[in-house]
Order: C-alpha cells, then structure tokens, then sequence
C-alpha cells in the first residue's frame, strides 16, 4: 500500500489556475493525496483534468492521489464533513469570481465567493489547526500604477468590485493571522496566461476568435499595460512558497509588462494574421486601471524563483494549444451562458 506523505485540499481545482496547479503538483510530488474542491460554476471545467481522471480511475480507493468533491466552500457543513474526514496538511484557495466585468452587474456573486467563502475557509482551517493556509490573490487590489511598481506594502486600491473583493479578503486573512496566529500565506498573481484558460479572458478569446474569424473585443485604445505570467511559472512560483516561505508571508508574482494591443499583435502573427483585421475597440470599462505593476523582488531575493518564461517567445506554444484543441474552447463558447456573456461583452452592457 503506497504511503502518502502529505494531504493538500485545493479549492477550485477545476479552474484555469486551479487546474494546472493540481497537475503541477500531481506530476512532481507521487506521495501527495490531492483533494479538488469545486462547484464546477461556469468556469470550472471537469475536463481540465480528464488526463489525471483518465490516470486514476483503475486504481483502488487508497491507491488513488487524486479526489474530486464537488461543493461550495460557502457550505460550512460540507467544509467541516471535508475537514473532519481527510488530515488535511496544506489548504489553497484558488475559488473565485474572477472577470472584471461580471463584477459589475452580479457583485453578490464576487462578495459571496471572493470574501463569503474565504471566511468559511479560514475559519474551517483555524478551528481544524491545518498547518498552511495558502491565499491565492490578484495585483489588482493595487490599482493603477502610474510610475515605478507595487511593493506587497503598497496601498490598497481597488477600481473594481472584483479587486475590492480580493482586497478585502486580504484583509480577512491578515486579520485571521493577527488574532488566531492562522499559518496563513497569500500569493498576488498577476495577469495569468497559457492552457485552458476560459475564453472569457483576453488571450484565449483573442485566438479563438481570429480563428473563428471574428473580431477581438479590445476596451479602449489598448494601450493598457498588464504583467503578462504564463501559468507554469505561476505554479512554479506558488510551489517554492509553500515549500519554503515562513508563515504569515505575502508574496507578489509578477510577469512580463506589455499592452494588450501588444498581446493581440503577438497572437495575431503567430495566427498568420493582420491585426488590422481583427481588432474591435469597444468602450473603456469604468474607472479602467491603466498599469498593473507588481514587484516580486522579494520572492526571488529570499526564495531565489525566477520566471522561465518570455511572452513574445511562449505566445507562440500557447496559441497552438488552443489551435490544436478547439473542441476544448468551441464546447464552452457554444453554451447559452458564454453566448450571453459575450453579447453583453461585445455590446458593453456590463457598464
């Protein structure tokens, strides 16, 4: 019988984000139980890890390294069922309401996921005495950046109901750390890229659609600036901190700063396409953060990470993922729901 030396609930598993971390950690750590906790809203996406499914299905129950529930981490009695059950090492929190716009027209959604559920979270972790708390947060919560880059002891400044909500939950686990001494971490990613990544954010609706021969939505001039980090080294980064950062650590993981007129010209060249053709500018969301620019000198001065990746070379890798799995992003663009959304997107109706 094999020995597991470790137990790690994820929460939100079946995300972008979520999905590559568990594959990550289930191709470099063989003695780690993983346990995905998902609701599986519109986001989350069982067939993300239908290569781990397809590897554990034959085994028996206790050789398995890989569970999935499906719950709400909102659900305080499923969370202390969960909790009670597994002896949980390491819980990291990657559930979230994440698209800016959403957040704008279904805020209780934001608030109940984003700040709601990481309190049940927390709460579940401090009452159970788990080890390590892992927080996984956004550079939004900065706000814009005019000039030089945001230290993690830059002021918070939200421009959106989204950020605001991780700001607070920030705020929440901060708290959590000061009087219950939880082992608790975050981690402030920036603008994650790569494998499937719901085709509601900029990248993969940028390459599906030129693939599709439709028009990518670009709000405003496209000249706003985003620290670009491809998801591998996103995991890489969340990897080395649980590994070896001291408890109540806050760690920025920034990537490479370009435009998203920039991103759509790299795309649009490894498409073989003009981009001329393709870009539709539609209106500026509200209160638009014109600059994100998170500093992760801390995480590499003390831990030694380093990104691995470079956009303009690795663009090219991620836009034949998306070339060579269609079925994956044309399943997901053909519901009612993404249809929606994106009428409402292209319309600017979300403000």
């Amino acid at each position: 019988m094999t020995e597991y030396n470790k137990n790690i609930l994820i929460c939100g598993g079946s995300g972008f984000i979520g999905s590559n971390f568990v594959r990550f950690i289930y191709n470099k750590y063989p003695n780690y139980r993983i346990f995905n906790l998902d609701l599986l809203t519109y986001a989350g996406n069982p067939e993300n890890l239908s290569d781990i499914e397809a590897m554990e299905v034959k085994k028996d129950v206790s050789q398995k390294r890989y569970h999935f529930i499906r719950g709400d981490i909102c659900d305080n009695t499923l969370l202390a069922n969960i909790f009670n059950k597994n002896n949980f090492d390491t819980v990291i929190n990657f559930a979230a309401e994440s698209h800016v716009d959403r957040s704008f027209v279904n805020v209780f959604d934001f608030i109940r996921t984003n700040i709601e559920g990481v309190r049940s979270l927390i709460e579940a972790v401090r009452s159970h005495k788990i080890a390590r708390f892992i927080q996984i947060s956004t550079d939004e919560i900065y706000g814009s950046v005019s000039n030089g880059f945001s230290t993690e002891e830059a002021p918070f400044r939200p421009s959106n109901p989204y950020a605001a909500s991780k700001a607070a939950a920030d705020l929440l686990v901060q708290s959590y750390i000061k009087t219950h001494r939880v082992a608790a971490l975050i981690i402030r990613g920036s603008n994650n890229y790569g494998p499937f990544q719901y085709p509601e954010k900029f990248i993969p609706l940028a390459v599906s659609n030129i693939i599709e021969d439709k028009k990518v939505p670009l709000h405003g001039s496209g000249e706003h600036r985003r620290s670009w980090l491809h998801v591998d080294d996103f995991c890489s980064a969340i990897d080395v901190i649980i590994h070896k950062a001291p408890n109540y650590s806050i760690f920025n993981v920034s990537g490479e700063e370009k435009t998203n007129l920039e991103i759509l010209e790299i795309i649009s060249k490894n498409l073989g396409r003009d981009l001329r053709d393709f870009k539709a500018h539609t209106n500026d969301r509200p209160g638009a953060d014109l600059r994100y620019a998170p500093d992760s000198s801390k995480l590499k001065s003390e831990l030694g990470w380093l990104r691995q990746h470079r956009v303009e070379e690795n663009l090219k890798d991620v836009v034949s993922w998306y070339q060579n799995n269609q079925d994956w992003w044309r399943k997901i663009k053909s519901t009612k729901e993404y249809m929606d959304h994106y009428e409402r997107q292209v319309k600017s109706e979300y403000y």
